[in-house]
């Protein structure tokens, strides 16, 4: 049995070899797509550091702590535990920073506890909206962002009530 460690090379070994067997000038090919990625790169680095930014600043002025203490009577009438809105509100724009949230939740509260499976839930339902759409919009040159945002908002907040709803079923 072929152990998944050895996939990654051997996909890289069948693949050279085709290309060397239909005679494509490999190393050009590889230096023209990393030229490529290069370009794509240095366009989305902008906002990429924009959002990044903005979420640090976010949780380290102490606004996220704020914010969320003065939307915790609001989020509690919807049955949403007031110990994710930190990690509710960062989520849509910062991934490592909404990870390294749930994983401080997880700790303080136990991974069985209704509050770290709330948080789990919303981590894995929801996505970086504002950093995707900073992002692929930039890349894309879009011009209608609106209905894009409101869209993407309103499925943060689905997956938000969702994840409330679902950690109070025990599976």
């Amino acid at each position: 049995m072929i152990k998944i460690a050895y996939l990654l090379p051997l996909l890289i070994i069948l693949v050279l070899c085709v290309a060397v067997r239909k005679k494509a000038p490999v190393y050009q090919l590889f230096l023209e797509g990393a030229e490529d990625g290069l370009k794509i790169l240095i366009s989305i680095l902008p906002p990429m550091i924009a959002v990044l930014s903005m979420s640090a600043m976010l949780r380290e002025s102490g606004l996220l702590a704020h914010f969320s203490a003065f939307l915790a009577p609001f989020a509690k009438k919807l049955g949403i535990p007031s110990e994710i809105l930190p990690l509710a509100l960062l989520r849509p724009f910062s991934g490592g920073g909404s990870l390294g949230l749930l994983t401080d939740t997880v700790k303080e509260y136990g991974a069985d506890s209704r509050i770290a499976r709330a948080a789990c839930i919303l981590c894995a339902s929801t996505e970086t909206t504002f950093y995707t759409i900073s992002v692929y919009f930039r890349r894309t040159s879009a011009k209608h962002l609106k209905p894009v945002i409101l869209a993407a908002v309103i499925g943060d907040l689905t997956g938000l009530l969702c994840a409330c709803f679902l950690s109070k079923i025990n599976f």
